[in-house]
């Protein structure tokens, strides 16, 4: 890596010279392809820092990030279909050029204002970011689709490292995009020079992100994935695609559905496991993670039948076996019926799907739900009860992460 370090700097600045002398990021582009060549983004990025460190202004080495990125967004916009319409392979590479077209654009428009007097001038230029801006955030699902339903399926052939490193990567992005949205959200609260310097180097690091990542996703994640996920499997890759959603700008070409693509395979049964549209569970897990829940759920039937409680550790009201098969009316208080009644009635009416109410209780805030359970065509199963204890959830202030 030393050596390398040390040759691909000493070639790189004489790049850089060529740039600050007026030379165009196309004119020294096939030099830095034949630099660069067999070398990674990582290491890239780790020249660059190199030169930083040894006293090379940020300004200089964007210079470079411009010739970077043409070569990337060349590369990017040239790279061979991997797969056919309608493979989530396909769609996922069609968002990329899409992607990095929004983030050139958003770059491009960030030099602009740089030469602008104030807000006022920069006015329509302003108003243009704020519609890519709206892009990047719906773009959301583009990585959703990737970490949620990609990945998994990676990981299942037992490739997991490349995956944990896109996320990281996906993280990187939300972050860099996050001060993107704060920048133009509070710029009113900062002087104009400030702002465009601001928002020039964010420009550039999200571009400079999402160039080195999808060359990274096309050339090395897709290919593999390519390689070990199976015909079938891919089937119930973009019914799950599916589900999660696209982007406005997704391309209809690319997410066309084909036969091959239509319908999801079933999954084979496991002996002593109910299988799920979602997974498969056994008897006992199925209990043990409804007593588990944080909250009393109780289960009365189209026939207003009781069915089903759980029994978590700390039961807010009591409730006995001799229930089950009790009708629910006789479960309350002669007071209170015809409240049980009218929720009942609209759940099977079709009128409401949810009723709640809260109370206090002990010096503990009580809040309880009912809501209808229906089929998916509509037809009405029965009503779930859920009673939670929330005293201390309305406590919560701020935030805490994960650990």
């Amino acid at each position: 890596m030393a050596d390398l370090v040390g040759n691909k700097k000493k070639a790189l600045k004489e790049l850089i010279e060529k740039l600050h002398a007026g030379a165009k990021p196309d004119e020294v582009k096939e030099r830095f392809k034949e630099i660069l060549k067999d070398v990674s983004p990582i290491e890239i990025a780790q020249v660059e820092e190199e030169l930083i460190k040894e006293g090379m202004s940020k300004e200089e080495i964007q210079k470079l990030c411009d010739v970077h990125l043409t070569v990337f967004k060349e590369s990017l916009e040239k790279a061979k279909a991997l797969a056919p319409p309608g493979h989530p392979v396909h769609i996922l590479m069609e968002e990329h050029k899409i992607l990095l077209r929004f983030a050139n654009e958003f770059r491009e428009v960030a030099k602009e204002i740089m030469v602008e007097k104030d807000f006022a001038s920069a006015e329509e230029k302003m108003t243009k970011l704020g519609h890519i801006a709206e892009h990047f955030k719906e773009s959301e699902s583009h990585y959703l689709r990737e970490e949620n339903v990609l990945f998994p399926y990676l990981e299942k052939h037992g490739i997991t490292q490349p995956p944990a490193i896109m996320w990281m990567e996906h993280d990187k992005i939300r972050e860099i995009k996050k001060n993107v949205y704060k920048l133009l959200d509070t710029h009113d609260s900062i002087p104009f020079q400030d702002f465009s310097n601001q928002l020039k180097e964010v420009a550039m690091s999200l571009a400079e992100m999402l160039s080195s990542h999808f060359y990274k996703e096309n050339n090395i994640l897709f290919p593999t994935a390519l390689k070990v996920i199976g015909g079938n499997e891919w089937k119930d890759i973009r019914h799950q695609f599916d589900e999660i959603g696209y982007c406005s700008f997704t391309p209809e070409s690319a997410r066309i559905t084909t036969e091959e693509m239509k319908a999801p395979t079933s999954k084979p049964e496991i002996e002593g496991m109910i299988p799920f549209e979602t997974g498969s569970l056994s008897k006992e897990q199925i209990e043990t993670i409804f007593n588990t829940l944080p909250v009393e759920i109780t289960f009365i039937d189209k026939e207003d039948l009781v069915r089903y409680f759980s029994q978590p550790k700390e039961m807010i009201f009591s409730r006995t076996k001799a229930i089950i098969g009790r009708q629910v009316q006789l479960c309350h208080p002669q007071k209170s019926v015809h409240v049980v009644n009218q929720i009942l009635e609209d759940f099977k009416g079709g009128k409401k799907d949810v009723a709640e109410f809260w109370i206090n209780l002990e010096g503990k805030l009580i809040h309880i739900r009912y809501f209808a359970v229906r089929k998916k065509n509509g037809e009405y199963l029965g009503c779930l009860e859920v009673t939670q204890d929330i005293t201390e959830i309305k406590k919560m202030e701020g935030e805490k992460r994960l650990l």
